[in-house]
């Protein structure tokens, strides 16, 4: 038996429950002139994800049941399954199964992550019941995202009940590699159910998150036969052959009961369904997998894109020094946001140096945006003779530095406030870990672009985008050149820090791995060394806590990720 499937990977926005129900409607009607039998949309696509504490509201549920119901109206003879918010003994992230413009039933999630950036114990309450539906003849199950990571399961339990297709909708957020994960974890799902999986998931930027689509269908040997697009909203269409295993009943239940709980069902539900007759094949797509940094710059430009355009921006302001950082970040603003909507600010200090100067204007040059040049010397002295009487007596020092960071997070946030520009900061994850930034100075701004990106990544990020370009469209001075703050004379970052290619290893096992002292040590570090990161990394959480939101793109990014207390006398070394 043939089934074609529409998987309809939607970028929704949180709370736009008209907006998100328009897309999912224009999506049903795409599918309908494809002839498609089922058409999928991710978890909570009528809300968006995650939605937080707007679940607290009563109203949000309400009218977010209201949105459903426009959904059922206007699903036609399509069998819909699209993802919502319901309520019962308590709220329930929730699959509706619509057909025949009838609700025909509801899955509720049984699996709750409560770990990372999920926090679903918090909102809702786990689901009892494990349907499976028959359409002519097919049967098959429908589960929600994490269900599907946990062996013996509810796709398990769905298929020892008859189902021979699982349809696993999801809301999962990236990480570098995810994509190719997943895929290894509902390899393994099919291998323990012998049936077809299908697999769609949400695109697009959600604050410091980012849904990179990337749905996909495994036959019931596990082979990929359709991938959609990296970070890209789209329709993935396929024609499925569904066999009936012949397996009797006794066989498909036997066991079944002891995979039960003592408050859990199972189910079979009949969903009307009209067969599709003479229709075209579909052509299958197969979407090539990134990798590396091409992944993770793609990443950072959509969680960009959607952080201004979601939030009504109507551009962004950077503060380019001529490093390699800002520089990074700019390139990405005007490959998110366009050349238009970016706008530099050059900020010289009586330690900037020549080179700084050429490189921020060549760079500006490059990408085709304007650079305005606004000394802060004066300011800065100003600021000295205000402050002599009370600090006389003491030496110049991080305060005097400090002072010219701020001014420059002044200037920043006054061209944010007179235009509307969102100020992008250019801080990095190996800086925020070990608090080698300024707070109200360039910690200042409304977004943190690369704050979950490491010192030595974002050099191989610029060198990927110089490769991918053709030609060095950031300056290739900026890649060699020593990094610095240039806050007083001949300062180098490895002034206050280990080389980047020494702190960078120390910080991934620190605070992405909870490595111990010890283990640490046994990477090779230097004892006084170590000692020195983690202690930065443990007295810096007060900055942290004050940093902007930021695009996640390891496995544990500061913020919803790692929460660790600020006031806290536990050290590990």
């Amino acid at each position: 038996m043939s089934i074609r499937i529409a998987l309809c990977q939607i970028n929704p926005t949180v709370g736009d429950l008209s907006g998100n129900t328009e897309k999912i409607l224009s999506f049903i009607k795409r599918a309908r002139k494809k002839a498609v039998d089922i058409v999928v949309f991710p978890e909570l696509a009528t809300t968006g994800y995650p939605p937080e504490d707007l679940l607290l509201k009563p109203q949000f549920i309400e009218d977010n049941l209201k949105s459903l119901k426009q959904i059922v109206d206007g699903s036609g003879e399509i069998i819909t399954i699209v993802g919502f918010v319901d309520r019962g003994e308590g709220l329930y992230n929730a699959a509706a199964i619509i057909s025949d413009r009838r609700l025909i039933d509801v899955y509720h999630k049984r699996h709750l992550p409560n770990y990372g950036v999920f926090d679903e114990y918090r909102y809702f309450v786990r689901g009892r019941r494990f349907p499976v539906y028959s359409i002519n003849g097919l049967r098959f199950g429908v589960n929600i995202c994490e269900d599907i990571w946990h062996e013996h399961g509810p796709a398990r339990i769905q298929a020892m009940n008859g189902a021979e297709m699982i349809i696993n909708i999801n809301a999962s957020p990236y990480h570098m590699g995810k994509i190719s994960l997943r895929e290894e974890i509902v390899r393994k799902r099919v291998q323990e159910c012998g049936v077809p999986i299908v697999y769609v998931n949400m695109v697009g930027g959600q604050d410091e998150i980012v849904f990179d689509g990337g749905s996909f269908v495994l036959d019931e040997n596990g082979e990929v036969v359709v991938r959609g697009r990296q970070f890209k909203e789209e329709i993935i269409y396929v024609d499925i052959e569904v066999m009936a295993k012949g397996r009797t009943a006794g066989k498909r239940r036997a066991g079944l009961s002891r995979m039960l709980r003592d408050d859990e069902s199972i189910d079979n539900v009949r969903v009307p369904w009209k067969p599709r007759r003479g229709r075209v094949a579909i052509k299958r797509s197969m979407a090539r997998l990134l990798s590396g940094m091409e992944e993770v710059y793609s990443a950072l430009i959509l969680g960009t894109k959607d952080y201004v355009h979601k939030n009504g921006f109507n551009g962004v302001v950077i503060g380019m020094s001529g490093g390699v950082d800002s520089s990074l970040v700019a390139t990405i603003a005007v490959d998110a946001l366009g050349r238009d909507n970016v706008h530099g600010i050059f900020m010289p200090s009586r330690y900037t140096s020549r080179e700084s100067y050429e490189d921020a204007f060549t760079h500006a040059e490059n990408l085709g945006i304007k650079l305005l040049t606004i000394p802060i010397d004066g300011i800065f002295r100003a600021y000295l003779r205000s402050l002599s009487e009370y600090f006389k007596g003491t030496e110049p020092g991080v305060t005097e530095e400090n002072i010219q960071a701020r001014i420059r997070g002044n200037i920043l946030m006054a061209f944010s406030n007179k235009f509307g520009w969102l100020v992008l900061t250019t801080g990095n994850k190996s800086e925020m870990s070990v608090g080698y930034a300024t707070l109200y100075g360039d910690m200042a701004g409304g977004f943190a672009v690369i704050k979950d990106v490491p010192k030595t990544m974002v050099y191989e990020l610029c060198k990927w985008r110089n490769k991918k370009e053709g030609r060095a469209l950031i300056p290739e001075r900026v890649l060699w050149k020593d990094p610095s703050a240039e806050l007083k004379p001949d300062q180098k970052d490895t002034d206050t820090l280990p080389p980047y290619p020494v702190l960078d290893p120390i910080l991934k096992a620190y605070v992405e791995e909870d490595k111990s002292f010890r283990e640490i040590l046994n990477m090779g570090c230097d004892i006084a060394c170590a000692q020195k990161v983690i202690s930065m990394v443990d007295h810096s959480e007060y900055k942290r806590r004050q940093a902007p939101p930021g695009i996640k793109i390891t496995p544990r990014a500061f913020g919803k990720d790692r929460r660790f207390p600020i006031t806290n006398r536990y050290r590990s070394y």
